[in-house]
């Protein structure tokens, strides 16, 4: 019985963990298979790595390497601020087992006892692969763990149990290791910042490549974008070590968000979708207001809307009514709107080509509308053909926006967002004020600055961490963590992802604003978690997986994606330990004095309404961003 109680009990193992090393005589690069383990040894927790050659559960032979300060056998010690250069990983004690030898060097197992674990510093080479750097309590660097097919996140998690890390005031990306029953246990998860975008720009790493080209023809919004989260041309620098617990100097290498902590999610829900909105006359009262536009809401959301009554439902999704008007209050909002088209209309179409040449915007904007109509949905039956009416529409109706909103003007992908409103409506001055309606969503993933994309990227990655760590760990470990493959889906709602006809069902459920304003990036979620299996544990790189999701295109069932996506929210809003990050970009924020920033810890009565729409008021977190008011979530047939 001692003995077993003796033996090691191995609490993580990961595969795929390499050393690279690079022989300075032959010159040479090598990279070293291997495990990285934490096993528990009469109690005591180390961090194991030994190569892949050598028995699983086998005692390693190296502990981690140091220099002898008497004068005595040096061993190798390893610069984490760049590359490493060195041939010998670790010499062994005469008086110890010698690991296995190669040509390039001396190379064995190490390992460390977590108490010996003084710091952790989670980067990545130009090659795009994560490694960690530990640093023992003496100053000593091991060498970096290389993890070709992911797992960081995971690591780190499992040493959560033993230890706490707190990030280091003096670098963004060094973690700081405490054990539990330091002072530092009495700091809240909050002030590690683990959902910290500040430090973390994760739309930084994105890298040209040659399927860029391939997210359409955006080339005032990609091109502005890829200039704008292009790397530094300066490479990997060296650093140096500031005595032996002082910080290291910052390199140009984009940082990561480091996830200390895992959120315990509870299981998801099962969600199934209705039937569309077939009924119309019964949800209007005798002046033709509409007698419960929640209702309404909560219906399309579910289940879209019946052919037949979208081009009237439309136009209260999208603003063109409200929602409280009478049917004579309406017929007056088309005459007053119909007058102000024309009357911008009558603007452009008045300048005269002496006047155009001198002024080139407008100039730019009549070229850029006129290549773009041309191909829009050319395959639909309403725009194709030579010299089809659908193609003066939406020529039309596009330059009118310029004159409306002359400062934005008309950005490629506008007109995909045009086309379906068109299709529908078959009337000009209708789909123009549908189309500013939409553009009142959406405006911001077109202007110049591409704040608004970079934010939600980044917001999509703050939920892919939530909800599938394990995937966002991969993509990271191929240079894709940056989920720059999703900027398409974002900027334009997915248009060019799905049918014609998934479109007009997927728009018209994301107008609602039900369950929260940032469905899309929830759609975004459930599309990459359909794609896992056949993402982790192949060999794609950063090019083959920005192919992989691009040739998605066509091939996606929308009703499966809306049910996870739905699957996806109600899952996270039921979460007790909630991340307040998560909870901004869910519309989930505490209520306003709460002490209590989990969202499903709060009375009944004050939970969030998994429905409410952006237009129904609220109220105000700390941060600024729009909450739902709070009312029991409703329940669907």
């Amino acid at each position: 019985m001692a003995a077993d109680a003796d033996s090691p009990k191995l609490v993580f193992e990961k595969e795929g963990v390499y050393l690279h090393t690079n022989a300075k005589k032959s010159n040479q690069e090598t990279t070293i298979p291997g495990f990285i383990r934490i096993v528990e040894r009469g109690g005591e927790p180390a961090l194991e790595w030994s190569p892949l050659e050598e028995q699983r559960g086998s005692t390693p032979a190296v502990f981690y390497s140091k220099k002898d300060g008497d004068g005595g056998e040096e061993e190798t010690s390893f610069d984490p601020g760049y590359e490493p250069d060195w041939a010998v990983i670790s010499t062994v004690k005469k008086a110890r087992e010698q690991p296995p030898v190669r040509e390039t060097g001396q190379w064995g197992s190490f390992s460390l006892p977590l108490s010996e674990l003084y710091s952790l510093r989670r980067a990545r080479f130009s090659l795009g692969r994560n490694f960690l750097v530990l640093t023992s309590r003496g100053g000593h660097s091991l060498p970096p763990l290389h993890f070709h097919r992911g797992g960081t996140m995971e690591l780190l998690r499992a040493l959560q149990h033993y230890i706490i890390l707190a990030p280091s005031p003096m670098d963004a990306r060094l973690f700081l290791a405490y054990p539990h029953h330091s002072e530092a246990l009495s700091q809240s998860i909050d002030e590690l910042h683990l959902f910290d975008d500040s430090n973390s720009d994760l739309v930084s790493r994105f890298i040209q490549d040659p399927y860029a080209t391939t997210f359409g023809g955006f080339s005032k919004v990609t091109n502005f974008f890829r200039g704008a989260l292009r790397p530094p041309d300066s490479s990997i620098h060296c650093r140096t070590t500031q005595g032996a617990h002082g910080p290291q100097a910052a390199d140009e290498e984009p940082e990561f968000e480091l996830i200390t902590c895992g959120v315990e999610l509870g299981p998801r829900p099962e969600v199934k979708r209705g039937p569309p909105l077939d009924k119309w006359e019964v949800f209007l009262d005798p002046e033709g207001r509409v007698l419960e536009p929640q209702k309404i809401k909560e219906m399309v959301f579910r289940g879209g809307v019946s052919p037949s009554l979208r081009k009237e439902v439309w136009k209260f999704l999208l603003g063109f009514y409200p929602w409280n008007s009478t049917a004579k209050e309406r017929e007056d909002i088309v005459r007053v709107k119909t007058d102000e088209y024309f009357r911008m209309k009558v603007q452009w179409k008045s300048v005269s080509e002496e006047q155009e040449m001198r002024n080139s915007l407008l100039r730019g904007y009549r070229s850029l509308i006129e290549r773009d109509v041309s191909r829009t949905d050319r395959h639909n039956s309403f725009f194709s053909g030579n010299e089809n009416p659908g193609l003066m529409l939406l020529h039309d109706v596009l330059m009118t926006y310029c004159m409306y909103n002359f400062d934005l003007g008309y950005v490629q992908g506008m007109s995909d967002l045009l086309s379906p409103i068109l299709f529908i409506t078959q009337n000009e001055v209708e789909s123009f004020w549908c189309l500013t309606g939409f553009m009142e969503l959406v405006h911001q993933n077109f202007e110049e600055s591409q704040e608004a994309m970079k934010q939600q990227l980044l917001q999509l990655g703050i939920l892919l961490k939530a909800i599938d760590p394990e995937l966002c760990d991969y993509l990271d470990s191929q240079d894709s963590g940056s989920l720059c493959f999703c900027f398409r889906w974002l900027l334009i709602w997915f248009k060019r992802e799905f049918s014609f006809e998934d479109i007009l069902t997927l728009w018209e459920v994301m107008w609602t604003g039900l369950p929260c304003d940032n469905f899309h990036l929830l759609l975004a979620c459930s599309v990459l978690e359909s794609q896992r299996g056949e993402l982790i544990g192949s060999d794609h790189d950063f090019n083959t997986i920005l192919k992989h999701i691009n040739d998605l295109t066509m091939k996606l069932d929308l009703q499966s994606l809306l049910r996870d996506a739905e699957a996806i929210f109600r899952q996270l809003q039921a979460c007790k330990e909630l991340p307040v990050k998560v909870q901004e970009v869910l519309g989930l924020c505490p209520l306003p004095g709460s002490s209590d920033e989990s969202p499903a810890s709060r009375p009944e009565e004050t939970q969030p309404l998994i429905g409410q729409s952006r237009d129904s008021g609220g109220d105000t977190c700390q941060s600024g961003s729009s909450c739902p008011a709070r009312h029991p979530p409703p329940t669907y047939p």
